[in-house]
């Protein structure tokens, strides 16, 4: 143990006298863990928000939507669009599904709303749905003062609406009656009839910085001839959810008319199988991170190992006196893998501190609470280590073998 201590204050000692040379090494692997831990442990974060996002729809429903708009497999392009789903077809569906079942139908109707209330009004950046009584149903919203759209409400495409948390704040001074106001979107005054109850932000919606209004009012006034509908249905048993997703398929097949045997032109996605999706897209994001930190410190572990050998060069009188003093060759190899290693297990704390930092940052955007990566900690130290003994154990090698006398002679 007294060994490696001196080992290793050697090796500091001969890190400040290269300060600069160390430094860039330091930096190279620095940057490399900062891009493994700091990736990874955002990505942590983004499977956490899709978790949550997820959950909230609840493993009991499935959603029907016009065919190559969704979540593409290995993030693929090559999905055939589908003709969309009209509102016709989607109310038709509605009415006709007799499976014990709540039926939603929605739409986007645009994501860059502006929300006016007398002087004060919100950015153009405020999602603006269409949906019918049944949305907060399905995706477990609650409304937390007022109340939601009833169906006649919904039939009728009266200008109400319910709005976000988010949207509530930015118009609306501090503790001032809301429920009953009137807002302004586009050329419409919608009079807000409930504020939602706060989900928070997640990486698929802004859920607090949006705003709900009758799907036939979207219809109207804000979609075109070729905008979709989402169709989403929830079962009351989840046993019977493969049943009711035949069912629904046959239904709407029947409904857009394609013939016996035609291959369905929409799709019809599981809540789980699209949290499922999203968290083998993000597997990718993993995949890429952990390649990018090992390049990174493959190309480290080169310009270490080419300082190192510059080092013995320039030590080579010191290697010698050491040797003729009684140093042995096992003390030469340790004192330059010791330097390597220390430069490398440097670098990597310092990359995995300023890795965890940024992913957290990303993870406190997401609204997703603090996370502390020790698996990839763990595994950016470790590849740390095993780039110190790399590049180290060559150089250290070669030291080991200077023969003292021509070491001594050397100038």
């Amino acid at each position: 143990m007294s060994q490696l201590l001196i080992n290793i204050k050697l090796a500091w000692e001969s890190i400040k006298t290269n300060k600069l040379r160390a430094f860039l090494t330091l930096s190279i692997i620095a940057i490399g863990i900062w891009a493994l831990v700091g990736i990874l442990t955002a990505a942590d974060g983004l499977k956490g928000s899709i978790t949550n996002s997820f959950t909230n729809i609840g493993a009991n429903s499935f959603t029907i939507r016009q065919s190559g708009m969704g979540l593409r497999r290995h993030g693929s392009m090559n999905d055939k669009i589908g003709p969309p789903i009209r509102y016709e077809q989607a109310t038709l569906f509605k009415e006709k599904f007799n499976y014990p079942a709540v039926v939603s139908i929605s739409t986007m109707a645009t994501y860059n709303a502006i929300v006016q209330h007398e002087s004060d009004k919100t950015n153009p950046n405020v999602h603006l749905m269409g949906v019918d009584e049944n949305y907060l149903v399905i995706n477990s919203g609650e409304v937390e003062s007022g109340r939601f759209f009833s169906s006649n409400e919904v039939k009728e495409g009266a200008n109400v609406a319910v709005l976000g948390p988010d949207v509530v704040t930015k118009i609306f001074p501090a503790n001032t009656r809301i429920v009953n106001e009137y807002v302004q979107i586009g050329t419409s005054r919608y009079l807000v009839i409930g504020i939602l109850k706060s989900k928070g932000s997640s990486m698929m919606a802004s859920a607090d910085n949006q705003v709900f209004i009758p799907v036939l009012n979207a219809s109207r006034n804000y979609l075109g001839n070729n905008n979709s509908y989402t169709i989403s249905v929830a079962v009351s048993n989840i046993n019977t959810i493969n049943d009711a997703t035949e069912e629904a398929t046959s239904l709407l097949h029947s409904i857009r008319r394609l013939r016996i045997g035609q291959a369905a032109d929409f799709d019809v996605r599981m809540s789980d199988a699209m949290a499922n999706m999203a968290l083998e897209n993000i597997s990718f994001v993993t995949f890429a991170a952990t390649l990018i930190g090992i390049i990174t410190l493959f190309g480290a572990g080169i310009g270490l190992m080419n300082i190192m050998l510059v080092l013995v060069t320039e030590r080579t009188r010191e290697i010698g006196v050491s040797k003729a003093l009684g140093a042995t060759k096992g003390n030469i190899r340790m004192q330059f893998l010791t330097e390597a290693l220390v430069i490398c297990l440097l670098g990597g704390i310092l990359g995995v501190i300023l890795g965890v930092i940024t992913g957290n940052i990303i993870s406190q955007i997401l609204k997703n609470g603090f996370i502390i990566p020790w698996t990839w900690m763990f595994a950016g130290i470790s590849f740390c280590f095993l780039v110190g003994v790399a590049a180290g154990i060559y150089p250290a090698i070669k030291a080991s073998r200077l023969d003292p006398i021509d070491a001594l002679r050397y100038e």
